[in-house]
């Protein structure tokens, strides 16, 4: 993914000095800037993430995407059960966007759930983030809860998505 004198994009599974500090940093700043969320959220990413970085077992991953040397996306999936995965973390950089990384990302971690013998995939996200949800729609998640209420200083709608992969 490049174009007129844009370094390509690059994504990695392994997981290098700096990447647990860059995710949670894009987080805090791409969803304080675009949707005014407070700093709540990003504790939020940074505790779960932290453990995840720690933990590193089978069945998960984590994609970082790379531009220039620089953080441009990044997505999760981590196990929740024997049967279920759950999408987390999945961030595009604003200068990233529109050259199909997140799509690609996306397809990416669903594929890696078949391939773990996962039957499901569960995500969280907020009515806001119209973008991600118009992916997740065409990627064949359904909506399956939503919870309105503030959350991280604004009011949204907290909205559970599932796939099934049978």
């Amino acid at each position: 993914m490049t174009g007129g004198g844009v370094p390509a994009v690059t994504v990695r599974t392994e997981v290098r000095p700096g990447d647990l500090g860059a995710v949670i940093a894009l987080h805090g700043t791409v969803y304080a800037g675009e949707l005014g969320f407070d700093p709540e959220m990003e504790a939020l990413v940074a505790v779960p993430l932290a453990e995840f970085f720690r933990a590193r077992r089978e069945g998960e991953r984590v994609w970082i995407a790379e531009r220039g040397g620089r953080l441009a996306g990044c997505i999760a999936i981590t196990r929740v059960d024997g049967e279920t995965a759950q999408l987390r973390w999945f961030v595009v950089h604003p200068d990233a966007r529109g050259a199909g990384l997140g799509r690609a990302l996306v397809r990416d971690a669903i594929e890696f759930c078949r391939a773990e013998g996962y039957l499901r995939i569960v995500l969280w996200t907020v009515d806001s983030l119209r973008a991600a949800i118009r992916l997740y729609l065409a990627s064949g998640f359904r909506l399956a809860e939503q919870k309105p209420g503030p959350v991280w200083g604004v009011n949204v709608t907290q909205h559970r998505y599932e796939l099934n992969l049978d």
